[in-house]
């Protein structure tokens, strides 16, 4: 432990009245219990955050006694949810320590002491506990002053965190792009010397924490940065470039962060967006990472359409680009907005939308339903005729009526009967 000055905590803190009520309880029935862990860290930091987990000496089993309504959310590792009448769940967790575990899974002992289960946390800015009822502080590993120098430092030996568990590489990362916090240096050292094991985590642990990190952090180019410096992006995500797009201007050192924004920080916060933006083939990053098959399908239609922008000034070539990206517009207009400010595109898909034209087959003004009342079978016909009149509207919004669009299908070639006016053999009243 680092001997310094003592740190002055506030009196107390604004626990919410349900964890005070699961305290009381938990205390009552003889078991120590303190508030852990992020929400204790975010209030030192003056950052409003309600979601209190309890640390106790009460085993799951008696957690469970104690109340009604409990949910066996981790218990293996000694994590119990308590259902409030709101149905709100607070985690409730027994002092534990670590005795056994492979970089990702731990098996973990209990009946161990507040400081003990403190001393397994993985950054002293983590390893804060506040007593609810006694309005006590318990800070072994000086983490209130880590957030006063605004520091990343893990607790104890840092290659030992890590080799605990190798996703607090990247937990590292996050809370330095989060608070815009320096890593101190055994700290980065440790994460470098290790980066390479991150390949043994679930791709799905791995893309939470992406994810996470970019969601929370001040920056993208700073989390962005971080994972290239430290090595975890080559071991996860090869295909992210390393250009203009992240550099900000260099700030505190290889594991600090920028000091200037990057290309990349003025896109919305969109973990799917920034991380098809950043990479050469987003559709196979996005596989790599187990993301859903609809985040995948947006992050190709992203690589193959962000190089192929229409002529604004056409309203024809918008319609029909817009028509054929459907829900990744957006997406293209975004980036365009950064790489191509003057092309106009952001105010030309307004003008579309504004207008009111019909781009998908689901704004037309008939049906498949109509176009079988007028004699079309049932089958793959339908969806070739709606086909045409989208194509057909495109050319004209002013055509998007039921008159001129059932004409329009008497006309097609895939209709199945010789048109003639008023409807075919099988038309309408038929």
């Amino acid at each position: 432990m680092r001997m310094t000055e003592e740190v002055k905590f506030p009196s107390s803190l604004p626990i919410p009245d349900e964890v005070l009520s699961i305290s009381q309880t938990l205390e009552g029935a003889g078991h120590e219990t303190w508030c852990v862990g992020g929400a204790v860290r975010d209030n030192l930091l003056k950052h409003p955050n309600k979601d209190f987990d309890l640390a106790t000496a009460a085993t799951p089993e008696q957690v469970q006694g104690l109340f009604r309504r409990t949910i066996p959310v981790g218990i293996d590792h000694g994590t119990v949810g308590v259902l409030d009448s709101d149905n709100q769940l607070h985690e409730v967790t027994t002092f534990r320590r670590d005795i056994r575990t492979d970089g990702r899974h731990a098996v973990v002992e209990f009946g161990v002491s507040l400081d003990e289960d403190l001393a397994r946390r993985d950054f002293t800015i983590n390893a804060i506990a506040y007593h609810p009822l006694k309005h006590e502080w318990r800070d072994p590993f000086d983490g209130a002053r880590d957030l006063e120098a605004g520091v990343i430092r893990a607790v104890g030996d840092p290659a030992q965190r890590f080799r605990e568990d190798y996703l607090r590489i990247l937990r590292a990362l996050r809370f330095a792009a989060r608070f815009r916090f320096t890593i101190e240096d055994a700290t980065w050292t440790a994460a470098t010397a290790t980066v390479a094991r991150l390949q043994h985590l679930s791709a799905e642990r791995v893309r939470d924490e992406w994810f996470k990190g970019l969601e929370t952090a001040q920056r993208a180019s700073d989390l962005v940065r971080l994972w290239e410096v430290v090595g975890a992006m080559g071991v996860w995500m090869p295909d992210v470039v390393k250009s203009e797009k992240t550099r900000g201007e260099v700030g505190s050192g290889e594991w600090g962060v920028g000091s200037g924004h990057a290309v990349v920080d003025n896109l919305p916060c969109d973990p799917v967006l920034i991380t098809s933006y950043l990479s050469r083939d987003p559709a196979a990053t996005l596989s790599r990472l187990r993301c859903s098959n609809a985040e995948v399908e947006r992050g190709r239609r992203i690589g193959q359409y962000r190089d192929d922008l229409p002529d604004a000034s056409s309203d024809l070539a918008v319609r029909k680009w817009m028509a054929t990206l459907g829900k990744s517009v957006d997406d293209i207009v975004a980036i365009a907005a950064l790489e191509q400010p003057e092309c106009g595109l952001h105010d030309a898909v307004e003008r579309m939308r504004q207008s009111g034209a019909p781009l998908q087959i689901g704004e037309l003004a008939i049906t498949g339903r109509d176009l079988m009342d007028i004699g079309v079978p049932e089958g793959p016909a339908i969806g070739e005729i709606l086909r045409d009149l989208m194509e057909f509207v495109l050319l004209d919004p002013s055509r998007n009526t039921k008159e001129d669009l059932l004409n329009r299908a008497r006309t097609s070639s895939t209709f199945p009967f010789s048109p003639f006016p008023g409807g075919s053999g099988g038309g309408e009243g038929s």
